[in-house]
């Protein structure tokens, strides 16, 4: 059974100075839907990377930014697919909106998706409208703000999705990890690929960043990969002991003691998790659709029949 951790005063959301002229966007407290974005300053204008979940906290991150620099938005880079990083790209008309050819893609595919709000409990979404990237890649491609160069990359594997990308930074030794990183959040890969998940951190490892901006959660170090990468584990062993024992994902959860992953937020995504798990024990590759309604109806089954918890 999971047990609600969600602090209902959230604050607002801030921004932090990362780097020189590299700010990160935090949205406590980093449960579903509420996640961060980043903005750099050039003398060209700004480059973002995400927008938000809703109407109303994509035009709080805009004046965030405007509260740094009256410099124009020129580009929005898409981490991935996600209407929490994507939603409010359609808020953003001035600028070349970038992305992985598989993140326009979905966007095209899902609109605005209706699961939204029979899932999750009732939010102000606002008066949404799908605006994929327009400008894409295969494999990666860079900007530069002045003469920072900033490489979006394709992670190359399924991990938390199957068109996951980051922003990496060299010269500041500083990553933009979209959902590949989750920092006191569960991590969520129902959609993606667990052992893809655990691959793309390990070439996330290998960047050696010093400073992390991950998808939810507050700004960290390199550490918080070995957390999530621990998670992911588990809940891989975890699928391995409920299918030999001839469970189902669902009362696998329900039998397992998260142990150290339970005073993450969002605990029920272990049965989403689990899914994807059995998924490809069972032989299906990395990324495979799989049934996402009975997946999603299973965790708020795990949640005692009440809807996911929204506060965006």
């Amino acid at each position: 059974m999971s047990s609600s951790k969600h602090d209902h005063a959230l604050p607002p959301g801030r921004v932090e100075e990362v780097a020189d002229g590299v700010y990160a966007y935090i949205q406590p407290d980093g449960s579903w839907w509420i996640n961060n974005t980043g903005f750099l300053v050039g003398g060209r204008g700004v480059i973002s990377v995400d927008s938000c979940s809703t109407e109303r906290r994509t035009l709080a991150y805009r004046e965030a930014i405007r509260s740094v620099t009256d410099r124009p938005i020129t580009t929005l880079i898409n981490t991935h697919h996600h209407g929490d990083h994507t939603f409010g790209n359609f808020l953003f008309p001035e600028a070349t909106i970038v992305g992985h050819e598989r993140t326009r893609a979905m966007v095209l595919a899902e609109g605005i998706p209706d699961y939204r709000t029979m899932a999750w409990t009732e939010a102000d979404w606002g008066d949404l409208r799908a605006c994929p990237p327009f400008l894409t890649y295969t494999d990666g491609v860079t900007v530069h703000s002045d003469e920072l160069r900033c490489e979006v990359r394709h992670i190359g594997v399924p991990a938390h999705t199957t068109n996951d990308s980051i922003v990496w930074i060299p010269e500041r030794s500083l990553l933009f990890a979209g959902d590949l990183v989750f920092n006191g959040g569960t991590p969520f890969v129902m959609m993606g690929s667990v052992r893809g998940s655990i691959e793309a951190l390990d070439r996330l490892r290998e960047l050696n960043a010093e400073t992390i901006v991950p998808g939810h959660g507050g700004v960290c170090g390199p550490e918080v990969i070995d957390h999530v990468q621990g998670y992911l584990r588990f809940v891989l062993a975890t699928a391995e002991r409920g299918r030999a024992a001839g469970l189902s994902p669902l009362e696998t959860a329900r039998e397992t003691d998260l142990g150290e992953y339970g005073d993450l937020l969002d605990p029920e995504r272990i049965v989403g998790n689990l899914h994807r798990a059995y998924a490809e024990l069972d032989g299906l590759a990395p990324g495979e659709p799989i049934d996402l309604v009975t997946a999603i109806l299973e965790m708020i089954d795990y949640n005692g029949g009440k809807r996911l918890t929204c506060l965006a």
